[in-house]
């Protein structure tokens, strides 16, 4: 079961304050008081997982080709901070089990949107489960998020008790059937395509809403005003500190 999830998660640690995906990010959101925090995993060549969100190492490292042609070793030898801000050089692909000892110490809840590579959902989700399973976070405090409905079944199967949250772009159609089908406990839902009637349609499920990704405070207001229970957003702290939220 989830505790009371909260107004606002730091999307991908804090990101407009510090490269995205890394332990300096999430330490980041801390430091901003962001009660959750999410990141995303996905699978190194040698199958670990690690945080990153690309596919590809092109944009928030200094290596080049997919993540999924790597392996761990490889890129642990990449700077992940430099192209944000030289005070950063030196950050590196964080494995989750870091980002899970960190997050454990510093205490807020994790969203883990777990973010295969084509081809490797399935495995994703075993690999991501074994390491949430040998270092568990307290109860009420993790969520497990993805695109993909096979990484949820896998979730489902595997860790029943660890609430799971659909995640969708596009609407489907047969939306609501797919999350009954998983036992999705929260819809993750993209904010730029959502208005009053679809977030209506979404509480009538019985399931919170969270937002993905919202950095303005005024549309914050819109969507929790709609019912919306909580946003992803890149900046947690002035986020709070602009809607009043302690």
């Amino acid at each position: 079961m989830l505790s009371t999830l909260p107004r606002l998660i730091g999307h991908r640690g804090a990101k407009e304050s510090a490269p995205e995906n890394t332990l300096a990010s999430v330490r980041e959101a801390a430091r901003q008081g962001a009660p959750w925090v999410e990141v995303d995993t996905m699978l190194t060549r040698d199958g670990v997982p690690v945080v990153i969100h690309d596919d590809t190492l092109d944009r928030t490292t200094s290596g080049r080709g997919a993540v999924a042609d790597t392996d761990l070793a490889d890129l642990r030898r990449l700077d992940a901070g430099a192209w944000f801000d030289p005070r950063f050089a030196g950050e590196t692909v964080p494995t989750l089990q870091e980002v899970l000892d960190l997050v454990r110490d510093l205490g807020p809840g994790l969203n883990l949107e777990i973010k295969p590579s084509a081809g490797r959902n399935a495995e994703t989700a075993r690999a991501a489960l074994a390491v949430l399973a040998a270092a568990p976070l307290p109860a009420g405090r993790l969520l497990v998020s993805s695109f993909e409905p096979e990484c949820l079944e896998v979730a489902g199967r595997l860790a029943p008790d660890v609430p799971r949250g659909y995640l969708m772009d596009e609407t489907p159609a047969d939306w609501a059937a797919i999350a009954d089908r998983l036992g999705a406990a929260t819809l993750n839902v993209d904010q730029r395509r959502q208005t009053a009637d679809s977030v209506a349609a979404f509480r009538a499920t019985g399931r919170p809403v969270l937002a993905y990704t919202v950095n303005d405070a005024a549309r914050a207001r819109t969507l929790f005003d709609w019912g919306v229970t909580g946003v992803f957003t890149d900046a947690p702290g002035r986020l709070a500190a602009e809607l009043a939220i302690r």
